[in-house]
Parts: C-alpha cells; sequence; structure tokens
C-alpha cells in the first residue's frame, strides 16, 4: 500500500496565546510550528519545532505522534536544534539576550537530559559533529550581523575558536534576499550544515517568516569554518506559490533509504506573523554536488512510500477544486464559501453562526476519479479570543502561553454523483484529534461531483471556518496545450515572464542554470509572475509547464 503526505505535515499545531506585556491582555491567538530539526534516531523519524513543548515522531514521515518534552528543557525558547551525535542526541534552543545551555539524552522520549552549562550567546543555533569527531557550531539571525561560526569542545561545548563571519546577506546580489515582496533589508538566520563527499554545505533562511517568498539559501566551503562561496543553485528551498507557501528556516536530512529530504516553515500569518506549519519536500545533491529541494506542486499530494527514491516524480493526482461552484449552509460577509477553492490559505469560508452541523458543498462541474481530498481548516477569533488557560511564561522575547488543553476538530466528509443522494468519504465526528489540516486518501478512486463537508466541532467553540476543500484526482480528456510565454529581466534581481492564454488551469513557471536543472519552481494561476529569486549576473533557462485536471504539458526552456 502507497503512502502519502501533502504539505503542510499533518500534525496537531499547538496555538499559542500572544500576550500585550503592558496590559496583560492577550491580543492573538494563532496556531504554530516552525524552525523543524528533523533527525533519524535509532529507527524513527523525530519532529521537533519551534513553540510545542514537545516532538513529533514518525516510522514513515506519514504518520506522526507528538510526546510532550520535560520542562527541564527551554521550550519557550526558539528554533530547536537537535543533532545526533554518537549515541547522544544534543538539544539546544535560543532567546536573544541570554546565554544559552545545551542538553544532551540518550533516549528523546523518556531522557534523562543531562544539562552542559552555556557560555556564550546565540540565536537559531545549529550543531554539526564532522566525521572526524570535531564539533562546529553556527548561529545567527540578525538583518546586520552574519551567520557565526565555532568549534566547540565535544565535552564541555566551550568554544576550542574565536567565532568566525561566515556570510552576510547581501541583497544588492541575491534578489531572494530581499525581505518580502519587494523590501531590500535582508534578514539571515536559521543555520543548518551538512557534509556531502567531502564539501560543507551552510544552508540558512532569508525573506522573512510572515512572507511566501521565505526560504533558504546555501553557500559551500571545503572546511566547515570556511571560507564559503554561493553555490551555484540559490535559493535551494524556496515555495513562494500555490495554495500553502513558503520553505525556509529548516533542516536537510537523509531517510532510512538513504534519500535527502528538506524540512521548513511554510506561512498562514492572518492571526498572527508567527501563524506558522511545517513543509517536508525530496531533497538531494546532483552529480555536480549541487544542493537542491524539489519544491514543485509542493503541496500537492506526494507519495513517500518507500521512502521516495525519485525526487523528480511528478504528481499521480491533480487539482480538481480551483475554482468550482461552492455554497454553504450560512455565511459571513467577506468569508463567502467560494474561498474554500480559491487556492490561497489566507482566505477562508466561515459560518455566520458557530451551530454545529454548518456545511460548505463543492459541485466538480462533471464526476471525476478522486483519489485525495485535503480539508483545511483555518482560526477565526473575530468576535473575541478566548482565554489563556495556563501560566503565562513572560521569561521570552514576548509573554505567551502555549495551549496544552486536549483541542478536537470533528467532521464529516460525504460525496455524491447527483447532489442529492452522498455516501460518507470520511467520518471524524468522534474524532479525538486536532488537525487542522487533515488529508484523506483513496488510492483506488471515487467517482465524485459534489462534496458536502459538515462541520461539528471546532476548537474553542468557532464557527466552522475553512480555507480548503481541495480535492485530488485524474480528469478524463486531453491535457493542457503546450505554454506560449514570454521572459524578460526587470532589473538585475528579477525576471518578468508573461503567459499567453491557453486551456490551462494553472502554471509551473521552472527556472535554473540548465535545462536539466531547473530546480526553482512557482506554482501560479495567473497568467504572469514576477520571480524574485535570482543572483545577480546569473544567466537562467526558464520554462512554464501548464496544467489542469487531465495532467501536465511541459513547455520549452527560454534562455534569458
Amino acid at each position: 500500500m502507497k503512502k502519502y503526505i501533502c504539505n503542510p505535515v499533518n500534525l496537531n499545531y499547538r496555538y499559542q496565546f500572544h500576550i500585550d506585556p503592558k496590559t496583560r491582555e492577550c491580543e492573538a491567538v494563532c496556531r504554530e510550528a516552525a524552525d523543524p530539526s528533523v533527525i533519524l534516531f535509532q529507527g524513527s523519524y523525530y519532529l521537533f519545532a519551534s513553540m510545542t513543548l514537545g516532538v513529533w515522531v514518525s516510522q514513515d514521515l506519514v504518520s506522526w505522534e507528538c510526546h510532550r518534552l520535560p520542562d527541564t528543557l527551554p521550550l519557550y525558547d526558539y528554533a530547536p536544534d537537535v543533532r545526533v551525535c554518537g549515541e547522544y542526541v544534543y538539544f539546544s534552543a535560543s532567546r536573544r539576550g541570554r546565554i544559552c545551555n545545551f542538553y544532551r539524552t540518550k533516549d528523546i522520549l523518556k531522557g534523562p537530559y543531562e544539562e552542559i552549562e552555556g557560555t556564550f550567546e546565540f540565536w537559531d543555533p545549529n550543531l554539526f559533529l564532522d566525521e572526524d569527531g570535531r564539533m562546529y557550531f553556527y548561529w545567527g539571525c540578525d538583518n546586520a550581523a552574519p551567520i557565526y561560526g565555532v568549534e566547540l569542545a565535544p565535552d564541555t561545548m566551550k568554544p576550542l575558536t574565536e567565532r568566525v563571519e561566515l556570510i552576510f546577506g547581501e541583497p544588492e546580489r541575491k534578489g531572494y534576499e530581499r525581505i518580502g515582496e519587494n523590501g531590500m533589508v535582508p534578514y539571515i538566520e536559521g543555520a543548518w550544515m551538512e557534509k556531502y563527499q567531502g564539501r560543507y554545505y551552510l544552508q540558512y533562511a532569508f525573506g522573512g517568516t510572515e512572507f511566501h517568498t521565505y526560504g533558504d539559501g546555501v553557500y559551500v566551503s571545503n572546511h566547515p569554518l570556511g571560507p564559503f562561496h554561493l553555490a551555484k543553485n540559490n535559493p535551494y528551498s524556496y515555495h513562494p506559490g500555490g495554495f500553502f507557501p513558503g520553505a525556509g528556516h529548516g533542516s536537510t536530512f537523509r531517510d532510512l533509504s538513504g534519500n535527502w529530504w528538506h524540512a521548513a516553515t511554510m506561512r498562514i500569518s492572518v492571526s498572527h506573523p508567527f501563524e506558522r506549519c511545517v513543509g517536508i519536500w525530496p531533497a538531494g545533491f546532483d552529480e555536480e554536488g549541487e544542493l537542491y529541494c524539489n519544491q514543485r506542486y509542493g503541496d500537492w499530494p506526494m507519495e513517500v512510500t518507500g521512502l521516495r527514491d525519485d525526487p523528480w516524480r511528478e504528481p499521480e493526482w491533480f487539482l480538481l477544486s480551483y475554482g468550482k461552484k461552492a455554497e454553504a449552509s450560512t455565511s459571513q460577509p467577506g468569508h463567502e464559501p467560494g474561498r474554500v477553492c480559491d487556492e490561497n490559505v489566507q482566505t477562508w469560508w466561515r459560518a455566520a453562526a458557530a451551530q454545529p452541523g454548518q456545511w460548505v458543498t463543492l459541485d466538480l462541474g462533471r464526476e471525476f476519479d478522486v483519489r485525495a481530498i485535503q480539508v483545511h481548516f483555518a482560526d477565526d477569533f473575530s468576535e473575541g479570543l478566548p482565554n489563556a488557560s495556563g501560566k503565562i511564561h513572560d521569561e521570552i522575547v514576548r509573554p505567551r502561553n502555549i495551549d496544552e488543553q486536549k483541542r478536537v476538530t470533528r467532521w464529516r466528509l460525504k460525496g455524491s454523483l447527483d447532489g442529492e443522494t452522498y455516501f460518507t468519504i470520511e467520518d471524524r465526528s468522534q474524532a479525538d484529534t486536532d488537525l487542522a489540516h487533515d488529508l484523506v486518501v483513496h488510492q483506488e478512486g471515487l467517482q465524485i461531483r459534489y462534496l458536502k463537508l459538515v462541520v461539528l466541532e471546532m476548537p474553542f467553540g468557532q464557527p466552522a471556518a475553512v480555507s480548503g476543500l481541495r480535492v485530488f484526482g485524474i480528469g478524463s480528456g486531453s491535457k493542457p496545450g503546450k505554454p506560449v510565454f514570454e521572459v524578460e529581466r526587470s532589473g538585475e534581481l528579477d525576471l518578468l515572464v508573461t503567459i499567453r492564454k491557453g486551456d490551462a488551469m494553472g502554471y509551473q513557471v521552472l527556472w535554473g542554470t540548465a535545462p536539466d536543472k531547473l530546480y526553482h519552481s512557482y506554482l501560479i494561476f495567473d497568467r504572469s509572475v514576477r520571480i524574485a529569486g535570482t543572483v545577480k549576473g546569473q544567466d537562467y533557462c526558464v520554462r512554464v509547464d501548464a496544467f489542469h485536471e487531465a495532467g501536465i504539458t511541459k513547455g520549452e526552456c527560454v534562455w534569458i
């Protein structure tokens, strides 16, 4: 039986109560998990993320179980870094303006954790153990300061060398480092080191976590403390388009079969700038040693069975729900039912009242072979914020409480051919889970035209709110026509791609340093896009692929 994921990773993301330090009132409530460190330890995958109080454990990267970590760890500090070093797992996290400690254990879930007193301040840490047993440490999170590196003594975790300035932001050279869409102030952070065939790959985040352009770049060196030079393939993790964008501040790891993966932060950023989730994509190194990450169709269902042995495998199923007709039991102005199929995680349908049983329906227009449905719930506290249920932690950047109360999200999903007689696709009416980005897979296929989602219970008694009722499967008929497009430079750092009108639903814009190295992608539903993820002076090959319900048609490469 094949297994699938559909980003963001299907986890029980915890709620955060953000407290105004002056009034002591709650100013925002949102789910958050970010800055993921994923490791393979003793045959299991462990996913650590900021502000989650725990760790998720999996055997297959598909099903994850959350475990609470001990309060002796700095669980209210940001960017937990976790590394396997021999028989130990080392843990550290960061808080600006404070010397941070290190911790290590031989058993992640049961402990105990040995505390090793820190001797210097750091932010966004990353530990790396080289093959010769020497230990190195990287950190940095600033719009002026660089990413630093130092060698540590493995027994005391004290520096053996002076800190070294390794990389700085260069927005005038690297267009992708610009903050947001048009800003020019770099903010680099989130270091992560990997070694491959004798070379050291220092990865870092750029672009601002609340923006769709958040991603990861990479520098390369023959020594763990440099000097580093910018890799030719940059940015290597970049997912600015689609339903759920963002792919920054992450970790690169190998699975049980030796395949590479990259986990990173995806953004919602509506209820709060730090409203974020975790995504995982295939990654690897090409024959020239360039690190890449495949984020084409990066929030569509993806097979991970085996685990994934072909990082460039195309989707098996295609998006069926975009722009389709939607109706609802009730809706609030500004949150009409069509929001569930506009492929934008920042918009949602919201029922006018909080009574259980509010529903939204989707008409796919004709019968389809449906293989997967992803149900995305939004949080809408526009009528009042809930109160924090636990201790407010003040000893952090801003006071907050991470919710530990048991929450549930309950619903039923039904399908129909005629819109009158419905059958059950999935029944979560008795669920004891709170999964805001749930995935339902039917590999054998279901013949469906109409879908009906009935929302029974939302956390904190919120009204039903759904940002995506995303349907994937196989449509009949011909694939879209080959896209015709033009590319031009828009200044020294941007490319402007314009596509002539065709019969496609949307387009995947690809670019790279060669026709066989189109490692960057941008999924759009418009016919033009400005690509800011380029390097000054670099020639690029651009291709546009067209897609709709029946499949994908590749375009021709154009050099610019």
